[in-house]
Formats: C-alpha cells, sequence, structure tokens
C-alpha cells in the first residue's frame, strides 16, 4: 500500500481557516516512508470545498508510528567533564581495583565492560551535555546479581550508576566521575501476563516498546507512551516517573505501577512485587522507589497495570492565531470529546521552523504562531467520528485550522546547537508566558527560545538553542527560570526528574522541611551515598 492511500486527507477552506485531517498511519509504512513522503502527500492532496470527513484508525494501525531518539551529531570527545563543566568535587568513595573487576567477572562472567571505547556511549548522556568517566559496567541479568554487586560495592565503598536505556535528559542516567555503570540492558524478560486484569509483571530492562507489542498482541496497551520508546526501559521509566504522551488519558506511574522489586544499597532485595489493584497493608513503599532515580534502590523488576487497548483512534492537528485560541481550544475539547481525548499537544512556530531547517520536513499549512495536535482514542468508531465532526464544525467558526507535525521536534533542536532543556509544570493559562518572558529576557544571547509540551497536564518543555554551550548564558537561563516557574506556584520538574542537572534548585518546588524528610530517607536507605550520587538532591551539608 503507497503512502498517499496511507494518509488520505481532505481540506475544507474558509477565510480564515483551513482544515486537514491526518489519520491512519500504519506502523509498518511509516518504517519504511520518510516523514518528508507523508507531508508532500498531504500538499499535493489539496482540494478546496472538499467535504471534512473523518477516517477512524484500528488500534493495530498506528497513528504514532515509531518513533527512535537519533542522537545528536556531536562526537563524544566533543562533551567536556561533567565534574571540569560544573565544577564538582567528587566524594570519598573507592576506585576500582583489578581485584573489583576480578570479583565482578566471577558472579556475572563475559559481562563486565572496561574496554574505554565499549564504554563511551554509556559515559555520555543522549543530549551529549555531560559526560563521566566511569572504567567498569556491569551488566546483570537477574536481581540475585544485582544483589550480589551491590553487597560487595556497598562493602567496599564504590559509587554505583544504575543505567537502562540512557534517554534521560537531566544528566541522571551517566556517572559524573568514575561511578560503576550497573546496567539492565539484559534484564529484559517478561515473567508473566495475565490476559484477563491487563497486569504485566516484567524485569526492569525490557524495553517499553517491546512491552507494548507484546500487551498489545494480548489486547491491551502500555499506559505510558515516550517518544523514546524504543531505547528506554521500564525500570528507567519507573525510576524517573516519565510522563508522556497518554499521561492525559491513563494517568501517571504512580496510579498505575501495582509492585517493584527492588535491590537496597547493602544489597538487600525487597519484593514489592504485587499484582493486586487493591492493597492497604501498611505504607505504600514502592512509592518511595517511583521518582526516585535509582538513589534510593535499584529496580529489577514491575508490575503494572495495563489498559485495553483502544479500538478507533483518530488525530487532528490545528493552528492557533494566539496561546488563548490554543487554551479555549483545550476548553472544547474536554467539552466536547469527554472520555475519547487521550492527548492535547501544543508546540509554537518557531518548533516548526526548525523541523523545517534541520530535518527538511515541509509544512502542508503555514502562518500559525501554535499548532495543536489532538488525539482520540475509544471503543466505537462511529461514536467517536461523530464527536470529532461535532468539534470539527465548532473548530472551523471559531477560526481554528488543522495541522500537523509534534514529533522529531527535540531531534530538531539538537541540531541547531547546545540545548538548554527544561521541563515545566505550570497553571495552564500562564504556560506560554515563561516562554514569552524568558526570550525577552535573553534576547540575542540566545539562537532560539521554543516551547511545546503536554497542555492537557499542563506541562511545558521550555527548550533554549545556542551555538555552544555558555556558561554566562545558563547564569542568564538559571534561576530565572526556576524562579518564575515558583512565582506561579509551577514545577521545575514535571516528568524529566532531577537528575544531576536540577538538584540544586528543588527548593524552588519543595520547602525546606521536605528535601530534609528525602535526606533523611536517603541516608537510611543508603548510608554511604553510593547509589547514583551527586544526583536527585542537594547535599545534605
Amino acid at each position: 500500500m503507497g503512502i498517499s492511500s496511507a494518509v488520505p486527507c481532505c481540506s475544507v477552506w474558509s477565510r480564515q481557516t483551513q482544515l486537514r485531517w491526518l489519520t491512519s498511519f500504519h506502523r509498518r509504512i511509516l518504517a519504511q516512508q520518510s516523514v518528508t513522503s507523508a507531508l508532500g502527500t498531504l500538499q499535493q492532496g489539496k482540494l478546496p470545498g472538499a467535504p471534512t470527513r473523518v477516517v477512524s484508525v484500528p488500534w493495530g494501525v498506528s497513528p504514532r508510528g515509531r518513533r527512535v531518539l537519533h542522537a545528536p551529531s556531536s562526537s563524544f570527545q566533543e562533551v567536556m567533564l561533567t565534574s571540569e563543566r560544573y565544577r564538582v568535587q567528587r566524594l570519598p568513595f573507592s576506585c576500582v581495583s583489578d581485584s573489583d573487576v576480578a570479583f565482578f567477572e566471577h558472579i556475572m562472567p563475559g559481562r563486565v565492560i572496561t574496554n574505554p571505547e565499549e564504554l563511551k556511549p554509556f559515559n555520555v548522556d543522549w543530549l551529549k551535555s555531560v559526560q563521566g568517566c566511569s572504567k567498569l559496567m556491569l551488566k546483570p541479568q537477574t536481581t540475585a546479581e544485582v544483589s550480589q554487586a551491590l553487597r560487595y560495592c556497598y562493602e567496599r565503598n564504590l559509587a554505583v550508576n544504575p543505567q537502562g536505556g540512557n534517554t534521560g535528559l537531566v544528566g541522571g542516567s551517566v556517572p559524573v566521575f568514575d561511578e560503576i555503570i550497573l546496567s539492565t540492558v539484559l534484564m529484559n524478560r517478561i515473567i508473566s501476563f495475565d490476559k484477563v486484569s491487563g497486569i504485566l509483571v516484567c524485569q526492569a530492562g525490557c524495553i517499553l516498546e517491546k512491552l507494548n507489542e507484546y500487551v498489545e498482541e494480548q489486547g491491551f496497551i502500555m499506559p505510558l507512551d515516550l517518544g523514546a520508546k524504543g531505547s528506554c526501559h521500564i525500570g528507567g521509566n519507573v525510576a524517573t516517573n516519565a510522563g508522556g504522551l497518554r499521561l492525559l488519558r491513563y494517568g501517571s506511574l504512580r496510579g498505575t505501577v501495582l509492585g517493584l522489586e527492588v535491590v537496597l544499597a547493602d544489597g538487600s532485595p525487597l519484593d514489592c512485587l504485587a499484582s493486586l489493584r487493591k492493597d492497604n497493608t501498611g505504607y505504600d513503599l514502592k512509592q518511595l522507589f517511583i521518582g526516585s532515580e535509582g538513589t534510593l534502590g535499584v529496580i529489577t523488576a514491575v508490575s503494572i497495570l495495563c489498559p485495553q487497548k483502544p479500538k478507533a483512534v483518530n488525530l487532528a492537528f490545528l493552528g492557533c492565531q494566539s496561546f488563548t485560541k490554543v487554551l479555549e481550544t483545550f476548553t472544547t475539547c474536554r467539552a466536547m470529546l469527554g472520555e475519547i481525548l487521550s492527548a492535547y499537544e501544543f508546540m509554537d512556530e518557531k518548533c516548526m521552523e526548525l523541523v523545517e531547517r534541520h530535518l527538511k520536513l515541509s509544512s502542508p499549512v503555514t502562518g500559525s504562531p501554535f499548532y495543536v495536535l489532538i488525539e482520540t482514542s475509544g471503543s466505537n468508531s462511529t461514536h467517536d467520528e461523530e464527536k470529532l465532526n461535532n468539534f470539527v464544525e465548532l473548530a472551523m467558526t471559531s477560526g481554528l485550522m488543522l495541522w500537523s507535525l509534534r514529533e522529531r521536534i527535540t531531534e530538531a533542536l539538537t541540531h541547531d546547537g547546545y540545548v538548554y532543556k527544561y521541563d515545566i509544570s505550570l497553571p495552564v493559562g500562564k504556560l506560554y508566558d515563561l516562554v514569552t518572558d524568558t526570550r525577552v529576557r535573553l534576547g540575542q544571547s540566545a539562537k532560539n527560545v521554543v516551547g511545546y509540551g503536554h497542555l492537557g497536564d499542563g506541562n511545558l518543555h521550555l527548550n533554549i538553542t545556542a551555538e555552544s554551550y555558555s556558561h554566562s548564558l545558563l547564569d542568564a537561563i538559571e534561576p530565572f527560570v526556576y524562579e518564575w516557574t515558583a512565582r506561579y506556584n509551577g514545577s521545575i520538574s514535571a516528568e524529566h526528574g532531577l537528575g544531576f542537572k536540577k538538584k540544586q534548585f528543588i527548593q524552588y518546588s519543595k520547602p525546606n522541611e521536605a528535601v530534609f524528610l528525602m535526606q533523611r530517607f536517603k541516608a537510611m536507605l543508603d548510608p554511604k551515598g553510593i547509589l547514583n550520587p551527586y544526583k536527585t538532591l542537594p547535599s545534605s551539608s
């Protein structure tokens, strides 16, 4: 089937409105055809005056297709060491010796990496913004091996950096100095799946996309969906409390994760791998580890509730003349689409310019300062189409226009230079004001200041690009962005975590009493501080 038949489109034109439906993206076709081809087809398919129609999509035909993180073009050698760029002092941990390597080889033969070339990609984050100098990586396959390794590291006072798919954006997944990298890449076994309840139990190293493919075959989907789903691990998702594109519909991992298996800093395994929807016996310990970023324990297995996959999925893209219109459209969507609304994403025109410039993707519609992507998913295609048609009719009378292209913005940004990334939660009415004020503050010192994100849950991705890293530009951005966020009772980290880059700014979102209590938890569960040091929490001193 050619791309032209895979992406049917009709347009409705009025003086101020252009409407487009972009539907029926088949995952297999998107793997073979570039987005450029799809957009080219849309441009050729302009049919002024044609009636609007909505084409429902069976869930097996994914409108999102396959998203893969493309690494920035910078080489590893160009990345400055984190310790030098941020002037960090190494804590008094032991250094890895030959006898240490021999011990690890004994408990996991053939899965101990010491070759500097092999270690390079695991020492650098995906953004190529931070770099450690670990000389050793371990690849355990079982919880027992993780337990043995951590028990030894605890006794020897060796610092450990747990690592999943290394797709984090705040420097939390790579070493700062020479911490041992403990990779979950080989812990990729699905333990069980209950086809009645939809409860999946798997090891922490399972790739999110592979899990989604597995449960789809059983009539379910994973409750989260991320741009990095082809690389990220479910254990890392849980450790960072990742949000993503399905949070509006299915909620956060704090609600869908039913149980965890965790190994503590001293090697003690903690089996809280429950598969029960309701369990009110004592403290809910798993919540300590969700979002803890590997600083309290290493997650080795996850029990998670998967929703049934919807039978009909539709996408709509809109262009809006102001951010106020973006908000009005969201209000209308919630009122008219109700229970079938599953995603509401927004992006500004600067994002589109970068995607066009760096990825050579042409836009079928131009001229709007803001664009919105709306996804619906439900069980009755006729019912969903009727709701969407009603929304389209109202959209036309309100001066809205459908559009395309939300994905690959992150990739385009990396081609624009060094990226300063901020993941902010704010009241939706103030969401874009931060972008505007930051743009005014930085002026010509920044190459581009753009904003996009999950408006449905109040999550802004503020991105600032420059030709290269500049400490003076960083000083102009921070703490300004965090002070602005705190002024409007927002959060300085909506879904990326604090990692290394944001740990010193936690007070902008949490009171001192809360930070002190967190530090007490850390001291209790990891007295020597060997788990992911220099991350998440400011120094207790």
